[in-house]
């Protein structure tokens, strides 16, 4: 039916994890089948495989002290036990279907709960397998659920809902200094609500690598979630532009406090990587300026010239020359340049359509003078990109210009030329 992510709560419950881990670690849930399913109460497992076509007990492992601290609602796992007592419980654990906390908090010292269910498409196969319809062949299984079965006839393996395998998720790791906003933007240490931020590190998405992609949109919205993975930036889901194991991009969410330091942390199928510090500040501007646009030392702004192509003098990126000329309007974009008007449009998470206009004061200076901006707002169509319509000074020499930009007072870090032909 699928896979169902839980995360493990060691904090909570340390030798109730560890005494399922020590079944799951060799290999003693692997094939077992849920033996016993009460509607909107639990689905119930790991106490019996199915072997040379019969029912076979899972060897029991000693009893484990009960650990009852959290509340038995709805997508938690917590270990069933005897009636005996309340340190009674060896390999049966279930899923509560629902809010069992009226009753099961409080029976034989409350039911240990150990895990609980990482996300909603997990959710989802939980509840299927509640669907499935229950049969009483005798206990242990009077309440036994079976997919495609009739009854009175002989059970097979293809009706019981089995657990192939458990497998142990490592956590992902975020590497040291590993946050920093779009290294085609400026690559800062800093970022702003809005900006993109790329973090690197280990096991952050699996073995999955890809962008967003249109069929991710909901109206507009982009993801929270790629694959499994998901980033928190001060506890705020942001939004998941790119994945892949070693790297994942995602726009820092509105709301987020400037100012200061928040915490990052990345989340892969229920398991959470350690959370690190990254500032936040109002303004973290930024325009595109790739590696592959630097020449030795200098490092070019991708300034497009009204015919689509770049503003180039030969030196970089394999672009034929076609430097930028004094009068000319030229298009740049950018990034983390802060919020825009009409005040409704929302600074990330959202394709921007229609015009649009920052709030801040903005000022391009190419050269010694400062240059007349036309728009400064977000490029219809995509998320959370500004564009910036400027014009080339007139009296600008030949040369490689410098350009610099300002947004409500804040300048960009980057160090940036243009080159311009008289």
């Amino acid at each position: 039916m699928g896979d169902i992510d839980v995360t493990l709560l060691p904090d909570s419950a340390p030798l109730t994890v560890q005494n399922f881990l020590n079944y799951a670690n060799k290999g003693a849930y692997n094939n077992s089948f849920f033996h016993r399913s009460v509607s909107n109460f639990v689905v119930q497992g790991g106490g019996f495989k199915w072997a040379d076509g019969t029912s076979m007990p899972i060897p029991e492992d000693p009893p484990v002290k009960n650990e009852y601290r959290l509340s038995n609602v709805r997508g938690t796992l917590a270990m069933a036990k005897l009636g005996t007592g309340p340190d009674t419980a060896t390999n049966q654990w279930f899923f509560n279907l629902g809010d069992n906390s009226a009753n099961l908090n409080n029976q034989n010292g409350g039911f240990t709960v150990f895990a609980r269910v990482a996300n909603n498409a997990s959710l989802a196969i939980m509840d299927r397998l509640a669907r499935v319809p229950t049969y009483d062949l005798g206990s242990p299984f009077d309440q036994i659920p079976l997919d495609g079965y009739t009854a009175g006839s002989t059970v097979a393996e293809s009706n019981l809902l089995r657990v192939l395998s458990i497998t142990t998720l490592e956590s992902p790791s975020i590497s040291l200094n590993g946050v920093q906003t779009a290294s085609a933007f400026g690559g800062f240490s800093y970022g702003s609500p809005g900006s993109y931020i790329e973090i690197y590190g280990g096991n952050l998405s699996g073995g999955e690598s890809r962008a967003w992609a249109d069929t991710d949109f909901r109206n507009g919205g982009a993801p929270r979630t790629l694959e499994g993975v998901s980033v928190t930036v001060n506890g705020v889901p942001g939004y998941v532009a790119f994945i892949s194991p070693g790297q994942v991009n995602v726009q820092i969410p509105e709301g987020v406090p400037t100012g200061g330091p928040v915490t990052v942390a990345v989340l892969y199928r229920g398991t959470t990587s350690e959370r690190v510090q990254f500032e936040i500040r109002e303004f973290a501007p930024g325009l595109l300026a790739p590696a592959s646009f630097k020449a030795g030392e200098r490092q070019y702004v991708a300034a497009v010239h009204a015919n689509g192509s770049f503003a180039a003098n030969g030196q970089f990126a394999n672009l034929p020359a076609a430097p930028a000329a004094p009068g000319e309007t030229l298009v740049f974009y950018g990034t983390g340049f802060g919020p825009v008007a009409p005040i409704t449009i929302p600074v990330a998470g959202q394709v921007a359509t229609g015009a649009t206009r920052i709030r801040a004061p903005v000022e391009f200076r190419i050269g010694d003078a400062v240059a007349e901006v036309s728009y400064a707002g977000f490029v219809p169509g995509l998320v959370g990109v500004y564009q910036f319509n400027v014009k080339v000074p007139d009296a600008t020499p030949t040369g490689d210009a410098p350009v610099r930009v300002t947004v409500g007072g804040q300048a960009s870090e980057q160090t940036l030329v243009l080159p311009v032909q008289r």
